[in-house]
């Protein structure tokens, strides 16, 4: 799907709604009538059967855990937070028409200088450009990614502009975040790896590790828990976190310090509690 167009549903192709309402595509009540609407799905599939629904839970990808264990069976879970895709609908844009016309949409040019439109399903948020350019961000999975885009193109379509049915969509960035489970020690972490790594605590509390290939960069924290970003696929996530794996457990805490119990301290005669001046007794 990346760095390929991408065919669009033409206007004969209804695009669906998730809530039953039609308040989701953006659009005002004399275009939601024609749309087809649908009920929720009772069972919760990370791609539905229908190209058309979204999906109603994230992507959670499998990873493996790089050997470590031995038998390979360990998998380590990454859960995608964010999808950031790109699309060019090759037509000018009437920005305040469009703003005028769409609901749930944004438009103040002497702040920004694009026309902010969100859906609810799936939950996406597009920045609409007049060179008719479109970012679409805020989903968290391919599908849900490429349905948005489906929607924005037909709303687009619903208003009076002519996009082409192929553009040139592509996924920009995927941010996952996975829990190794165990402590880490970062400052060892960065001085064998100083070609890849760097750890400023002063600046920034987590150790930014960028990874050769796939290319991708790991902000790992002490406590274990990994954010990936920069990938373009989400088995660009698996195959990055099972190559640093066995390096994280490599500088695994194995003693964790804890703090000394507080002793109650004894206290002088003829001296209140609390007070500045308190000597133990010799």
């Amino acid at each position: 799907m990346s760095g390929q167009g991408y065919p669009l549903a033409s206007t004969n192709t209804a695009c669906t709604t998730g809530d039953g309402g039609g308040k989701d595509d953006g659009m005002g009540d004399d275009t939601n009538n024609n749309l087809t609407t649908t009920s929720a799905a009772t069972a919760i599939a990370p791609t539905p059967k229908n190209q058309h629904d979204p999906s109603l839970a994230g992507s959670v990808i499998e990873a493996s855990d790089g050997g470590i264990t031995g038998d390979g069976t360990n998998t380590l879970l990454i859960r995608i937070q964010n999808i950031a895709s790109t699309a060019n609908f090759g037509v000018r844009l009437d920005l305040k028409k469009i703003a005028l016309k769409c609901r749930n949409t944004e438009f103040n040019p002497r702040r920004f200088s694009a026309v902010i439109m969100r859906l609810r399903e799936p939950r996406a948020t597009a920045l609409m450009f007049a060179s008719g350019k479109i970012c679409v961000t805020g989903v968290k999975s391919t599908h849900n990614a490429t349905l948005a885009m489906k929607k924005f193109h037909y709303i687009i379509e619903r208003i009076g502009f002519q996009p082409k049915e192929y553009m040139d969509y592509k996924i920009q960035n995927i941010v996952g975040t996975a829990d190794c489970g165990f402590p880490i020690r970062l400052e060892g972490l960065v001085y064998a790896h100083s070609a890849f790594a760097s750890y400023e605590p002063e600046l920034f509390p987590g150790l930014i590790y960028r990874l050769v290939s796939p290319r991708v960069v790991f902000l790992i924290f002490v406590s274990g828990k990994v954010v990936i970003t920069g990938a373009k696929k989400e088995s660009d996530l698996a195959n990055a976190l099972t190559k640093l794996y066995p390096v994280l457990v490599e500088f695994k805490k194995v003693n964790v310090a804890s703090f000394p119990p507080i002793l109650p301290q004894k206290q002088q005669p003829g001296l209140l509690k609390g007070s500045a001046v308190q000597t133990e007794d010799v």
